[in-house]
This record gives C-alpha cells, sequence and structure tokens, in this order.
C-alpha cells in the first residue's frame, strides 16, 4: 500500500534531523571543552611539580653543601635535576646562601 507523504511529516522529520544535528554538535564541544580544561589542569599540576623538585633539590644541596645553589644550572649538574625547558619557564631567584630561594614555574 502506497502512503504520500504529507508536509506535516516532511517538517516532523526535518526538525528531528535538527534537533539530532544540534544535540551531536553540542556534545562535541562539550567533549573538547572538557578536553582543554583537562589538558589546562594537568599543565597547572606538572608546574607545580616541578616547583616542588627544584625547591627539594635546593633543600638537598644545602643539607650537603651547607648553603642554597645560586642557579638551577647548579642543581642540573650535580643533583640531577631535569628540567623540561621546552614547556615550562622557571624562574629561580637565589636570596642568600642560607635562606631558601623563590622558585616560580610557568607553563608556556
Amino acid at each position: 500500500m502506497y502512503h504520500e507523504v504529507t508536509y506535516k511529516e516532511r517538517a516532523r522529520q526535518r526538525s528531528r534531523r535538527v534537533m539530532v544535528a544540534a544535540a551531536v554538535a553540542l556534545a562535541a564541544a562539550l567533549a573538547w571543552a572538557g578536553v582543554r580544561m583537562s589538558e589546562e589542569l594537568s599543565r597547572e599540576q606538572a608546574a607545580a611539580s616541578l616547583r616542588e623538585s627544584v625547591l627539594r633539590a635546593a633543600l638537598q644541596c644545602c643539607a650537603v653543601e651547607g648553603s642554597y645553589p645560586t642557579s638551577v644550572a647548579h642543581l642540573k649538574e650535580r643533583y640531577g635535576l631535569v628540567i623540561n625547558d621546552i614547556d615550562y619557564q622557571v624562574n629561580y631567584e637565589w636570596m642568600g646562601d642560607n635562606v631558601p630561594p623563590a622558585v616560580v614555574v610557568r607553563p608556556l
């Protein structure tokens, strides 16, 4: 039996397609935003971890040598500190032999 598609049925089908397309686009946008937020949080946590590693190495240097190191290069050479210079910028400010350094790590 032949069934003729009416204008109302076509309009209903068209609106369903538009709704499905909008729902898929919304889901994709939310997924993309979630991935971006996750990446940002991961970079911030890695920067905090790197800062703690620099401070820990400086403290170890102070315990062994009797004073805090004057630069990060000293920590890299003698204490095996590894820094990802491509992704992070480390600002190390030496304040004195017996004063812990100020360390700021920024993701690039």
